[in-house]
């Protein structure tokens, strides 16, 4: 029987509900909040100023985790009727006696919560100070966890306000958005009043009160900006405060609007679930995204720093000033603010080729985008536990990546005078993608709604089928997917053509399934002039799609790609389509395997990087697919990277390039990985020196992960002194990188559990459960498991799988422990098996995440049927191999 309707006028009426109702809104909160680090609650008032705009006898807003003391409730001085604290929604509806009165009121409240351990809403968050273990209180509220600080309108559209009071012990830094207005202490206890803030929405709300040092720069404007970090570590904070100064310069020209706030902080958090999150005015990081050391760690690392730094800071305009108005459109704050970030750090460090690295992040997109299971850039929420999902490739790094494509289009002036114009329009409001369509097409004239809505509202991308026919160019789109068949998408495709040169380019707009490019060769007649004919489509990687040509065309590109015709954006871009259309069974592994053979020269780290991650996956797959042949492909990917490996050796050279600092750890990780016996050897080697002392020069920061992973190649339970060191140096270590939570986790940790051996695979995930292993570190861990021991790890999931989701309770990073382990599976089989398992356990957190994960091992599994069915894949490989 279907349930009854609620009743007209019940607070029933609220329940099921994807947004707040409408009919009042918040204009101002003050906020008092007293947090007790040592019991870990804390408590709170609030008093909001409502504006009601339609006759109503209710307020609805949102509350989590809080005790609210109905008793406090008034309103204009009225007590509610009633209150409903509806849980599964997350609202708290309270009923009055009659319609409220129209225009501004007061509501006013107390409650109390918890610091909880689950990095979300108001937690604690553990760090050490002259010896002793002690709490920090935290907030982290993006994406709708503010409602687990205070009650309120916890949707991004309700912009208001802020007025905080903090009490907090008197010894204790104590920080939020904006600066302290006034400041009194009495006894033990000091009690803050900060600043108003302008418009702003609660997710971006934050508060961290803990020990603290810092280290202070100055816009060209005059703005305060200080990073903050765990006593002892400040100067560890001299890299990012000089990026964030020169991104906050950046930004104001770029968007030729000022930075809105008086100051802006960054504070390095122990634990914390994201890589950072851009709070008004109080940024909050990962130590390891924020803290860098020059004589200590890696050129990776200090990359990421700088990368995160301005991602965060480019959020302070694209999000914060202007914000989307509802989750859906969450891509215009994550896409803008990682092309932002590229833009700006291509500005700062130009001789580190910031754009060719950016295809990382266009590959990450097209991988998780050629999925049936993959969503549109603009995706439907319909209720609050759906949003953490999509902060994934698509928002980030599809929406990024279409920016590229869409600046490439209409030209990099009017792309900026344009952005300038929609952040003055929008600023301290909310705004929807169609609203940025509008100024773009307003600025520039061309029809920029049209073209990008093929783009943001359908899922997909197409490939670009390309053939000669005569002195004629055919061309034709399909969805790619990788699981072999073709989505019925069409898109208006930005198409640019390079034609025997790199500098002259055709461009057109693809709108149609078929086109037709006429006397194309007459325009490019080297072809009759000594086989020198190429066509490259998507000049420098720059559309969002893939291309496919056919056998005539794809061997001229070869010879162009030997002759060094292509840019390093164009050799990419080949790769990585050759790898996905073999993975999809549109060309076989063997004509991949040839292109591979071709960059046997190659000594660019970003086309290596590709280069590496294409030589892992054909690695991984062989093992399954074709067992007999895995040693010698193995052996072929090892005569293609030692080469640029023994080049750069162990030890870095005075006056490299930050390049090469990158390519060395990458070049030989891969070669370890792949069971080089020499490199294992001397990595072994290095790291007994290194353990023994730990100032040696002989394994730097760069350098240790190809060590760990040395020491691991050997290790068993019958030989396991190389495991036990490793876990000596994460747990003892005070040097360098080490010296890094996060980085000591990602180098020490993230390889205990490569290991072939069962106990060792599972004493290694078991730490997980310790207090060893911070939460936020736990998918490092998983990350290292090898595909020799995955039946291992899902027996372990599989019997830990309670205990997983009572400790990850609400949290994101559960999608870890699907991701890692489910996707190292390749057999229709264990698929089925993995569903079995999963029916009665999925929750609306990760379902999107297993989904995804599953259809993973069945492409896999389909791939594994394509290789086996090449006749001449085996002559292939052993040709490549003894090939001079």
């Amino acid at each position: 029987m279907a349930p009854a309707p609620a009743p007209a006028g019940s607070a029933d009426q609220f329940r099921g509900q994807a947004r707040l109702p409408r009919f009042a809104a918040p204009r101002r909160y003050e906020l008092r909040l007293r947090p007790d680090l040592d019991a870990c609650v804390f408590t709170g008032d609030a008093s909001v100023v409502v504006d009601v705009s339609a006759p109503t006898r209710f307020l609805v807003l949102n509350a989590a985790d809080l005790a609210v003391d109905r008793a406090s409730i008034r309103f204009q001085g009225l007590a509610p009727t009633e209150v409903s604290l509806f849980e599964d929604d997350e609202i708290l509806v309270l009923e009055f006696d009659g319609e409220l009165p129209l225009g501004e009121g007061v509501l006013a409240m107390d409650f109390n919560g918890t610091l909880n351990d689950q990095m979300r809403g108001f937690y604690r968050s553990k760090y050490e100070y002259k010896g002793e273990t002690k709490n920090m209180a935290v907030t982290q509220f993006e994406a709708v966890d503010a409602r687990r600080c205070f009650p309120c309108w916890d949707e991004p559209a309700f912009k208001a306000k802020f007025k905080l009071t903090l009490e907090v012990p008197s010894e204790l830094v104590a920080l939020s958005n904006m600066p302290v207005a006034c400041e009194t202490i009495a006894g033990p206890i000091k009690t803050i009043h900060y600043e108003e803030s302008p418009l702003m929405s609660t997710y971006l709300v934050a508060i961290v009160v803990g020990l603290f040092d810092y280290v202070e720069g100055v816009t060209s404007e005059g703005n305060k900006v200080r990073v903050y970090t765990q006593v002892g570590k400040s100067s560890q904070g001299k890299f990012a405060l000089d990026i964030g100064v020169k991104s906050l310069n950046f930004y104001k020209d770029y968007f030729d609007t000022p930075y809105p706030l008086p100051k802006l902080d960054m504070v390095a958090i122990p634990d914390f679930a994201a890589g950072a999150m851009e709070n008004y005015g109080l940024v909050t990081y990962r130590e390891v995204s924020l803290l860098f050391d020059e004589q200590s760690s890696s050129a990776s690392f200090k990359q990421n720093v700088a990368i995160t730094v301005a991602h965060e800071l480019a959020h302070q305009w694209f999000g914060n000033l202007v914000t989307m108005e509802w989750w859906t459109h969450l891509w215009l704050n994550e896409g803008f603010a990682t092309w932002m970030s590229h833009l700006s750090v291509d500005s700062f460090f130009p001789q580190w080729n910031i754009w060719t690295q950016f295809l990382d992040s266009t590959t990450s997109a097209l991988k998780l985008d050629s999925q049936a299971e993959s969503h549109p850039i603009e995706v439907e929420i319909h209720h609050a536990s759906e949003v953490d999902e999509i902060f994934d490739a698509i928002s980030y790094d599809k929406g990024a990546s279409v920016i590229r494509m869409l600046q490439s289009y209409l030209g990099a002036e009017r792309f900026q005078k344009a952005l300038a114009s929609y952040i003055k329009k929008y600023a301290y409001s909310n705004a929807k993608t169609e609203d940025l369509w509008a100024v773009l097409e307003e600025v520039s004239g061309e029809p920029v709604k049209d073209l990008m809505t093929t783009w943001t509202k359908q899922q997909g991308y197409p490939v670009i089928s390309v053939k000669l026919k005569g002195h004629d160019l055919e061309l034709e789109q399909d969805q790619f997917l990788l699981n072999g068949t073709s989505g019925a998408g069409i898109w208006i495709v930005p198409i640019t053509l390079g034609c025997c040169s790199h500098d002259k380019q055709k461009r057109l707009l693809l709108k149609h399934k078929h086109d037709n490019i006429k006397a194309i060769v007459s325009q490019c007649d080297s072809r009759q002039k000594g086989g020198n004919f190429w066509i490259k489509l998507n000049i420098d990687e720059t559309g969002f799609y893939r291309v496919k040509y056919d056998d005539e065309l794809t061997a001229a590109l070869r010879n162009a790609l030997q002759a060094k015709k292509l840019s390093l954006m164009d050799e990419i871009g080949i790769v990585d389509d050759a790898h996905a259309l073999s993975i999809a069974c549109k060309q076989t592994l063997s004509s991949l395997l040839h292109l591979l053979y071709a960059f046997r020269d190659e000594a660019d780290y970003s086309v290596l990087s590709h280069i590496n991650s294409v030589t892992s996956s054909v690695a991984k797959i062989s093992i399954d697919a074709t067992p007999d042949l895995a040693g010698d492909i193995k052996q072929l990917f090892i005569k293609l990277l030692l080469p640029p490996a023994k080049k750069l050796g162990w030890d870095p050279k005075d006056g490299e390039s930050h390049l090469d600092a990158m390519l060395r750890p990458m070049l030989l990780v891969a070669l370890v990985q792949l069971g080089h016996d020499k490199t294992i050897n001397e990595g072994f080697r290095r790291f007994q020196i290194f353990f023994d002392d730990r100032n040696t020069s002989l394994l730097t920061p760069d350098t240790r992960k190809a060590a760990y992973l040395s020491v691991m190649h050997n290790v068993s339970s019958t030989n396991r002194s190389g495991y036990d060191a490793l876990l000596k140096v994460y747990r003892k270590s005070a040097e360098g990188e080490e010296k890094l939570p996060e980085g000591s986790v990602s180098l020490s940790v993230g390889t205990l559990s490569s290991c072939q051996d069962k106990d060792i695979v599972l004493e290694s995930l078991n730490l997980i459960f310790t207090d060893e292993v911070r939460n936020q570190d736990a998918y490092r861990v998983l990350g290292g498991v090898i595909i020799e021991a995955r039946e291992t790890a899902w027996s372990w999931l599989k019997e830990n799988w309670d205990r997983i989701s009572e400790a990850f309770l609400g949290s994101s990073l559960i999608s870890d422990f699907i991701r890692s382990i489910v996707t190292l599976f390749t057999s229709k089989e264990k698929e089925a098996e993995i569903s079995q398992f999963f029916a009665t356990r999925t929750k609306p957190r990760y379902e999107r995440t297993l989904k995804q994960s599953l259809e993973r091992v069945l492409i896999n599994a389909r791939w594994i049927e394509g290789i086996r069915g090449e006749a001449k894949l085996a002559q292939t490989v052993h040709e490549l191999l003894h090939k001079p």
